[in-house]
């Protein structure tokens, strides 16, 4: 079992970000560190913090009007010779596994924790933090998952902010994500007398026809647009070099606008696709997860676009946002790394965004508070 690294959360969010790369926390493995957070948040005195599995979750109770809820995930993609982590001064790079998605955003929370998780503090608002695990695999472990389900009044607030990278920009709510795959099958035969069968890749050939000629939506909600994609992601089929297959399948991805729920994503997919359907073809829906609206008309979200000073944009991917929307609680992503860098073996994020990220919450946090509309 790893060694709990010690965390100092009076240290700059430079340095935190520092500790935290190199915790390894390799998704499923984040004992230790979430043992760490534990501690450190234990030690500040004005939190109540409770754990569920490696999730840990830590709240003010001083009575405030609304509730901001502050979210990040302490697991990383596995490591690729990036750990420890290493900073570069001259060009103002922090690099690491996890630095950009997302340990900067975990060391500005703890910041943040540090500075109204005391006895004595004043924050405009009540916080909860939520640190939790297995983001980066498949949706069933997430921790977040864990959490809405074993303990989900500690989701509830009349914000959440999760800190995924955004580049020190707000992107509010994310796309939905549809996976399916389409499925053919014909009549198995040697290729020297291929009139004698039926090729199940030949089969795909009007799926593919489609997604060729498929124009994606775009849509504008609270002033954000987002831009749908319909993808394929994989393609199988074949048995040997002079075999004509009889099974063949094509896995698409539908990146969706939050306008559109689960059922009208797949329902667009189906339409897309109906006459590869009506030849044959089948179409299975192996994942579907629906996305989150933007709720910038809420107060709260609001009032946080205008503390940051920056225009929000649509969030183009999928992010835990969506189980806050899910509850009805407007949620936007806001974080110092950037998304590009995410999982690259030269992750890191800049200097210049730590800090800055640190203040804009600062200063929202303690501000006045605004209470949504019920």
């Amino acid at each position: 079992m790893s060694t709990p690294p010690e965390l100092d959360l009076s240290a700059d969010v430079l340095s935190l970000t520092g500790a935290l790369v190199d915790a390894p926390s390799v998704s499923g493995s984040e004992g230790a560190l979430a043992d760490a957070v534990e501690e450190a948040l234990r030690a500040l005195g004005g939190l109540e913090v409770e754990r569920v599995g490696d999730a840990v979750l830590a709240r003010t109770n001083l009575d405030r009007p609304t509730r901001v809820v502050l979210a990040g995930h302490l697991d990383t993609v596995p490591i690729a010779d990036n750990v420890p982590s290493r900073l570069d001064e001259a060009a103002g790079r922090l690099y690491g596994c996890g630095a950009s998605d997302m340990k900067s955003g975990d060391a500005v929370m703890l910041r943040l924790a540090a500075t109204f998780g005391v006895p004595g503090a004043e924050p405009a608002h009540d916080l909860t933090f939520v640190f939790y695990d297995n983001e980066e695999v498949e949706a069933v472990r997430n921790g977040l998952g864990r959490v809405a389900r074993e303990r989900r009044g500690w989701l509830y607030g009349d914000l959440a902010i999760v800190l995924e990278p955004t580049d020190g920009e707000i992107e509010a709510g994310c796309q939905g994500t549809l996976r399916a795959v389409l499925s053919t099958t014909g009549v198995r035969a040697h290729s020297a007398r291929s009139w004698l069968g039926e090729n199940a890749v030949h089969g795909l050939a009007g799926a593919l026809a489609a997604l060729s000629a498929y124009r994606a939506r775009e849509v504008e909600i609270d002033g954000c647009r987002y831009r749908e994609g319909l993808n394929a992601v994989g393609i199988s089929g074949g048995v040997a070099g002079n075999v004509i297959p009889d099974e063949a399948s094509l896995t698409v991805n539908f990146r969706y606008a939050p306008d559109r729920d689960e059922d009208a994503a797949e329902a667009h997919v189906r339409e897309v696709f109906a006459e590869a359907i009506a030849a044959g073809a089948t179409l299975t829906v192996v994942d579907n997860a629906g996305g989150a609206l933007p709720g910038l008309g809420e107060p709260a979200a609001a009032a946080f676009v205008e503390a940051v000073g920056r225009p929000a944009r649509a969030k183009l991917g999928w992010t835990d946002v969506a189980r806050f929307a899910a509850f009805g609680i407007p949620a936007i992503n806001y974080g110092p790394g950037d998304p590009q860098l995410a999982h690259t073996r030269e992750e890191h994020v800049l200097v210049e965004r730590l800090q800055p990220a640190v203040d804009a919450l600062t200063a929202f946090l303690s501000g006045p508070t605004t209470r949504s509309e019920a």
